[in-house]
């Protein structure tokens, strides 16, 4: 007995295949709206019949170039990556369809087809509306697999138009009419029997069985070294409490020790990802110390006969009544001269201090986005590392 059943009705068996359609347009409209909206959400029907072949066929949206009803403005990107998804896997065969009535060099199938089979190894052409060409004109050439050449060729077929859907023509009556069609058809005559939608099912379940056969060891020895991988960690888990405070505690303990290391890469400039847009971690450190203090102290004003000058009152003062003699510069006078001019480092030092500990926090807030996934802990572990840089900011202050 034929019947179908969908897999948001489960249990549903549906003989009336006129409730079929109903159903596929009843969801279509609960998923997408009622006004032509789109929606990459599948829905799955699955057909027993003694009369039809084994397949799974994935029916894809054609491009739409512009937005009508509640659809995005960028409809057509999003029903292009809606496409490229499913075509871009290795193990599906595609059918790229094409309009007979239009011109074969602009069928967006066949062009997003040889994007991901250049080859042509997974693409079959089918050619439909052969019945609605212009009088005077067919498409022999391109079924016969001259004007734009595929590995597996073109299959011509003709379906049932609005007219005998609204007029619930049957299938068989329409297998009928596309047979006498291709029969009687002058430019198709003599191909007739590679033509139609019975040989069309019957060339995919044979390229689906060969397709599967080719790629069975690959994906047999894929699933093999996936179930190993699992068994692995099978074994590890084996005997896992979530709840145990010591596996907790080893977990954090791990989380804090990758920061560790993270942080260190990042100053020490070993870690594993490269910044190429900008100096980041020990390499902005490095550049404070050594451009931008440098640079700072040659900003600095000096005023060299205001210095002979305080030198020489330094001197006098020191021997005071005493007549300025001798070759050399008194002790006291030459520390007193020297700490008044080091106090002059004291504003770049702080500077650069201020610069170094910005960097520092950033790098710190870099290293936490790893540890997102627990936002207490991320923020707790920021919290605790940029107060004890703020510490040694402090105290290196006082120092200086």
């Amino acid at each position: 007995t034929e019947y179908a059943e969908f897999l948001h009705c489960k249990g549903k068996k549906f003989t009336d295949f006129d409730e079929v359609r109903q159903e596929i347009e009843v969801e279509t409209d609960r998923v997408t709206g009622m006004n032509k909206g789109i929606s990459s959400v599948p829905i799955n029907l699955r057909i027993y019949s003694p009369h039809v072949l084994s397949l799974t066929l994935i029916d894809l949206p054609g491009i739409t170039k512009v937005p009508v009803g509640d659809q995005p403005p960028d409809i057509e990107q999003q029903i292009r990556d809606m496409i490229m998804q499913f075509i871009s896997r290795e193990n599906c065969l595609i059918l790229a369809v094409t309009p007979a009535n239009t011109d074969l060099a602009n069928s967006d199938a066949l062009k997003l087809a040889k994007e991901v089979d250049p080859q042509g190894l997974r693409t079959i052409g089918v050619i439909t509306k052969l019945d609605l060409m212009d009088e005077g004109t067919d498409a022999r050439e391109v079924l016969e697999n001259k004007l734009l050449p595929l590995r597996r060729g073109y299959i011509g077929v003709v379906n049932r138009s609005q007219k005998d859907i609204d007029g619930k023509k049957d299938i068989k009556a329409a297998l009928l009419a596309e047979r006498k069609f291709f029969l009687s058809h002058p430019s198709y005559r003599h191909m007739a029997d590679r033509m139609g939608t019975p040989y069309l099912q019957k060339v995919l379940n044979q390229q689906l069985t060969n397709h599967i056969r080719d790629t069975l060891p690959a994906f047999r020895s894929k699933l093999q070294s996936q179930l190993l991988s699992i068994e692995h960690e099978v074994e590890v888990y084996k005997n896992f409490r979530p709840e145990d405070p010591t596996r907790k505690t080893k977990a954090l303990l791990q989380m804090v020790q990758q920061f560790s290391v993270d942080f260190e890469k990042r100053i020490e400039g070993s870690g594993d990802q490269v910044d190429t847009l900008e100096l980041s971690g020990g390499a902005k450190i490095n550049r404070i110390f050594h451009e931008r203090f440098p640079f700072e102290l040659v900003k600095m004003e000096f005023n060299e006969k205001e210095l002979r000058r305080e030198i020489s009152y330094a001197i006098k003062n020191i021997h005071g009544i005493r007549q300025v003699t001798g070759l050399f510069t008194p002790d006291m006078a030459f520390e007193a001269i020297v700490k008044k001019q080091i106090v002059k480092l004291k504003g770049p030092c702080l500077k650069s201090v201020d610069l170094v500990m910005q960097e520092l926090i950033n790098t710190v807030k870099k290293c936490t986005k790893k540890l997102a996934t627990y936002p207490r802990l991320c923020e707790e572990t920021e919290r605790i590392v940029a107060g004890y840089i703020r510490e040694r900011e402090e105290k290196t202050k006082d120092q200086v």
